[in-house]
């Protein structure tokens, strides 16, 4: 599971990046510090099975806190883009080629309007505008893998009878977008004949491309500094199919630092902290703690946190489910108990996620067991969010 972090430079994102991984990235006030992309590892949060099962999981990935298991996801900081980044410009084609596997995005936008589309401070810039043109250079870069040849290939197709979405999908494979998605995005754009498609009607299908493959949520970044009007203007964006997080990268990375120092007792996604018992601060350190205090009263959290798993859990729509080899005491053949969490999008089925955990298992599959009704399920048994299974199969 790959979460692209992008944006215009200087709003943050390497900032947020780290935030949200504690992965290193340099982190400096100036346009395009980051030029290669950056990969880290953050987590998303579910309810542990093992204490409905009165027992002690063992993760193999990721790990488990007082019942909360604690699932991994990959993040990718890519560097800043600037208008015309479809064409090359500040290097763009090289950092929008570091999205192909991102399953989703998340714009962080700086909401105080203090950067202008280059990185450089100013003042009163208009948010939206940032949305608008990340929106329409993804969808340029994603139009201009599809178009080269178009309407000699687009001629090809329709004399041979072949499917249009299964030519886009021979195309767009390098992104990811399988030609269910491409038929959705088709059917939203309301296309033409493939052969008469102008340049206007394959931006357009671009852009619908997208959003089914590569949906976005809006981080609204520095909300310490951000005028109220900027939030209820980004929040407008909500009519149009964005999720909007107010967020604050900063606080949320100086809180992950102090528990690091061993300074505060703090999880992500929390909506307050507190200074472990014996440790004494300085006046800098208690000044810049009361804020963020402040900040989490008012607001509830960073937002860091809510950006990942409302992406993973909202946006993209996805349960979580617990493989198992022994049904009874829920282990695999190591003897780990609750050994892995996958990440499988709702509606799949039991053999879909047998393929997902290997293909032989799902080549071979005859059955699964499911651990919580002690039932047989067959292949067309449509998982739950934490269920746990039992696959048999005869590979």
């Amino acid at each position: 599971m790959d979460i692209g972090v992008v944006g215009k430079p200087n709003v943050g994102k390497s900032t947020f990046f780290v935030a949200a991984t504690l992965a290193p990235a340099e982190i400096q006030n100036y346009p395009f510090t980051t030029i290669k992309a950056n990969r880290g590892v953050g987590y998303v949060r579910v309810p542990c099975p093992e204490k409905d099962f009165n027992t002690k999981c063992t993760p193999r990935t990721g790990k488990c806190e007082d019942g909360t298991r604690f699932i991994p996801i990959e993040l990718i900081d890519v560097a800043g883009l600037v208008p015309d980044a479809h064409k090359g410009k500040g290097r763009g084609n090289q950092f929008l080629d570091d999205l192909r596997q991102a399953s989703a995005l998340i714009h962080v936008v700086d909401a105080s309007g203090r950067t202008t589309f280059e990185g450089n401070p100013t003042e009163g810039h208009d948010p939206m505008l940032d949305v608008a043109f990340l929106d329409q250079e993804i969808s340029y870069w994603i139009m201009n893998i599809f178009s080269k040849g178009w309407e000699k290939r687009a001629k090809q197709a329709e004399t041979g009878g072949e499917k249009i979405e299964r030519v886009l999908e021979e195309r767009l494979t390098g992104l990811g977008i399988n030609d269910f998605k491409i038929l959705e995005a088709l059917k939203n754009a309301a296309m033409p004949a493939p052969k008469n498609w102008t340049e206007d009607d394959r931006l357009r299908l671009a852009k619908e491309i997208r959003k089914v493959s590569k949906p976005m949520i809006i981080a609204a970044n520095k909300m310490d500094l951000a005028p109220k009007e900027n939030l209820e203007k980004l929040k407008g964006l909500e009519a149009d199919g964005y999720m909007v997080i107010p967020c604050c990268a900063d606080y949320e990375l100086a809180l992950r630092r102090a528990v690091k120092a061993g300074i505060i007792n703090y999880n992500p996604g929390d909506s307050q902290f507190s200074v472990k018992e014996g440790k004494t601060l300085n006046a800098a350190q208690k000044k810049a703690l009361d804020i963020i205090a402040d900040y989490l009263k008012a607001n509830g959290s960073t937002g860091v946190q809510r950006c990942l798993e409302e992406g993973v859990f909202k946006l993209l729509d996805l349960i979580a489910v617990f493989p198992v080899e022994d049904e009874t005491k829920l282990t695999d053949k190591d003897g780990r108990v609750l050994p892995d969490a996958y990440l499988v999008k709702r509606g799949m089925t039991a053999k879909e996620v047998a393929f997902k955990v290997h293909t032989d298992l799902g080549k071979g599959f005859i059955r699964a067991i499911n651990a919580r009704t002690r039932r047989t399920v067959g292949a067309d048994y449509e998982v739950q969010n934490l269920d746990i299974l039992k696959i048999i199969s005869a590979k």
